[in-house]
C-alpha cells in the first residue's frame, strides 16, 4: 500500500547502545540480534586481562563516570570485535571500581524504561541502527543534519577552548525550504543543531519544547520535525551520563503521549526514537564498512559506521515487530528524499544509504486505542557536577562565539560581566550558555546580520 505517513519526527537521545537499552528484546523475537543471558558478551578486565567482564543485567540509573566515546575511545573499543569496552573506561578511568567496570557491559531489563520499553515492545524496532561514524555526539549529530561532518571528528574541549570549526555544509533544512517543505526544531535549551553555520539564518523555526504538547493539540506541526532534549541545568534530560537516564524516558513519554492523544494528527506522522552514539557502553556488534560521505578524509577515513544504537520507529500503521535492514543517521536523510522528492540527498553516504520506508509493512488501517506511555515518577535530580564535560562544555565553548556575535554592546556587557559563572559548577555554566544563546537569538531578531566565523 502507499506510505500512510505525511510527516516525520525525530527525537534524537544521547549517549547508550543497543545491547544496554533493547538488548533485552531478544527474548521476545529470537532472531533479533539482543543479548542471549545463557551466552553474554564479554570483555577482558584491565589491568588483568585473564579475568572476564561479562554483560549483566543493570538497574543502575546513572553512572558517576562518563564513558569516553571520542574517536581514539571508540576505535579502541571496537578492536578485536569488540573487546575493548571495560579495558577502555579502565583505562581512562583508573580508579574506577569494578563495579562501574560492570556497568560498562550492563543491560536494561524490560520494563525498567517504563516509556522506552513500552514503544519498543508496541510498535518497530531497528536492531541494526548504527551511528554514523566511531566518534562522539557532534559529529554523529551533524550526519543527521547534513550527512556529514566536513571531516571534523572532535568537539572543543573545556569551557574556554576556542577550537570551533565552521560547519556551512549544506543541511537537511536548507533542502526542505527549496523543496517548499515546512519544518521545525523543538530544543529543551541550547539546539546543538545551532552550530550549522546555514541554521543561524532560520531562528524563527526554532521553538521551545514547552510548546510542543500545545502545538500538537492544535494540529499545528509541520511535515518535518527535529527534537533536541535539554543538555544543561536542572531539567537535563538527554540521558547523557552521569545523570539520571529516568529524566530522559519521561522526555520520550512526553514526545509520544501527545501524539497519541491527538488521533488525527498520530495516523499521519512517523516517530523516530534514536540515540546519536552509544556513550562508551558495550555493544556486541562490529560495527560494518560505509562509505565516506565527501572528500574530507585526512583526519578519519570515514569507512566504518559507529557502535549500534537503540531505534525505534512508531506510527499507529505500523504492527509490532523488527527490522534487521542496516541502518545510520544518513538513512533519515534518505527518508526524506522519498516522502519528499524535491528533497536533494546530501553527500556520498544518502544516497545509498537504507531507508526505514523500504522496510516497513504498513497496515491496512491504523491501530486503534493505543494507550500512552508509562512514566517513572520519581526521578532524580540533575546533579550539580563540578564542571560541564564532553558535548556540553563543548557547547559552553560555542556560546562564547555567539556571545561575540551579538551586536548590541550594552547586552553584550551585561554576559562578559558574568563571565566568572564559567568557573561554577555545571549548573551554573549551563544557565550562562542558555542565557548566551537567548541574548544571541534576540539580538539577531532584532537586527539580522550574517555571522563571523569562530576563531580555531
Amino acid at each position: 500500500m502507499p506510505v500512510p505517513i505525511t510527516r516525520v519526527v525525530v527525537l534524537m537521545m544521547e549517549n547508550h547502545s543497543f545491547d544496554r537499552v533493547l538488548g533485552w528484546m531478544k527474548k521476545d523475537y529470537p532472531a533479533l540480534e539482543g543479548i542471549d543471558p545463557d551466552s553474554p558478551g564479554t570483555n577482558p578486565d584491565f589491568p588483568v586481562t585473564t579475568d572476564t567482564v561479562f554483560q549483566a543485567e543493570t538497574r543502575s540509573r546513572n553512572i558517576a563516570n562518563d564513558p569516553g566515546h571520542d574517536l581514539a575511545n571508540v576505535l579502541h573499543q571496537i578492536a578485536g570485535g569488540n573487546q575493548g569496552f571495560v579495558a577502555d573506561f579502565a583505562q581512562t578511568y583508573p580508579q574506577a571500581p569494578i563495579d562501574e567496570r560492570k556497568e560498562i557491559m550492563g543491560w536494561y531489563p524490560y520494563g525498567y524504561l517504563p516509556a522506552l520499553h513500552f514503544l519498543a515492545y508496541n510498535f518497530v524496532v531497528c536492531d541494526h541502527w548504527y551511528s554514523s561514524l566511531p566518534g562522539p555526539t557532534w559529529p554523529n549529530r551533524f550526519f543527521v543534519h547534513s550527512g556529514t561532518s566536513l571531516g571534523h571528528v572532535d568537539m572543543p574541549e573545556g569551557v574556554f577552548n576556542p577550537g570551533l570549526h565552521w560547519y556551512d555544509q549544506t543541511t537537511i533544512y536548507d533542502e526542505l525550504d527549496a523543496a517548499g517543505v515546512d519544518w521545525r526544531i523543538y530544543h529543551g535549551d541550547f539546539p546543538q543543531s545551532l552550530l550549522l553555520v546555514h541554521q543561524l539564518d532560520k531562528l524563527d523555526h526554532y521553538r521551545t519544547f514547552d510548546n510542543w504538547a500545545a502545538d500538537v493539540q492544535a494540529g499545528n506541526l509541520p511535515s518535518y520535525v527535529f527534537i533536541e532534549p535539554a543538555y544543561f541545568g536542572t531539567e537535563e534530560n538527554d540521558q547523557h551520563p552521569p545523570q539520571d537516564i529516568m529524566r530522559g524516558d519521561a522526555l520520550v513519554a512526553a514526545v509520544f503521549n501527545a501524539l497519541q492523544a491527538n488521533e488525527t494528527l498520530f495516523e499521519q506522522t512517523l516517530l523516530i526514537i534514536l540515540y546519536d552514539e552509544h556513550g562508551g557502553f558495550y555493544d556486541h556488534v562490529t560495527p560494518p564498512p560505509s562509505v565516506p560521505p565527501d572528500g574530507n578524509t585526512s583526519t578519519y577515513a570515514f569507512n566504518q559506521l559507529g557502535v549500534r544504537v537503540p531505534a525505534i520507529l512508531v506510527s499507529p500503521w505500523l504492527d509490532r515487530g523488527f527490522i534487521s535492514t542496516p541502518f545510520d543517521h544518513t538513512s533519515v536523510l534518505r527518508l526524506a528524499t522519498q516522502l519528499w522528492p524535491q528533497v536533494k540527498p546530501l553527500g556520498a553516504r544518502t544516497p545509498q544509504a537504507n531507508s526505514p520506508l523500504d522496510s516497513l509493512k504498513w497496515l491496512d488501517s491504523p491501530r486503534r486505542a493505543i494507550p500512552p506511555a508509562p512514566t517513572n515518577q520519581d526521578p532524580m535530580a540533575v546533579m550539580d557536577l563540578p564542571s560541564l564535560t564532553g558535548q556540553k562544555q563543548a557547547l559552553f565553548s560555542y556560546s562564547q562565539y555567539l556571545e561575540s556575535q551579538i551586536s548590541d554592546p550594552a547586552v553584550r556587557a551585561a554576559l562578559m560581566g558574568r563571565a566568572h559563572e564559567a568557573m561554577g559548577g555545571a549548573i551554573a555554566q549551563g544557565n550562562l550558555a542558555t542565557d548566551r544563546l537567548n541574548a544571541y537569538i534576540a539580538d539577531k531578531q532584532a537586527a539580522p546580520g550574517a555571522p563571523a566565523a569562530p576563531p580555531g
